[in-house]
């Protein structure tokens, strides 16, 4: 096994090891994990395992996403792709989560608006 294909697989059983204490994830936080992996075109089933989805939730986040114009899906390529209304979304999803984030200590930070 090359080093980086080593550090690939590291890096994947540290994340299946948090997400595994992981109890509940938000609806936006998952929209937010769909559209980050749409960025360069995805299948379903990057998606699926990107965002950590079954097969039935999937084809519901992707309907709503298609639906607000947030995804698009390319006939051609059979890959999803992140639209500018996406983009956006990320953008302010990742500013909020930045202004309210949590100290090591768990205590909330000063909220700077």
């Amino acid at each position: 096994m090359e080093l980086s294909s080593r550090i690939l697989h590291q890096i994947t059983f540290i994340v299946i090891l948090l997400l595994r204490s992981m109890k509940y994830r938000s609806r936006t936080e998952i929209i937010s994990l769909i559209l980050d992996s749409t960025t360069a075109g995805a299948t379903k089933t990057k998606i699926m395992y990107k965002a950590y989805l079954s097969y039935t939730q999937l084809k519901e986040y992707l309907s709503f996403l298609e639906g607000n114009e947030l995804i698009r899906y390319e006939e051609g390529t059979q890959v999803y792709r992140i639209t500018d209304k996406g983009r956006k979304f990320v953008s302010v999803y990742s500013e909020i989560g930045e202004m309210v984030s949590l100290k090591p200590e768990g205590n909330l930070t000063k909220l700077v608006i």
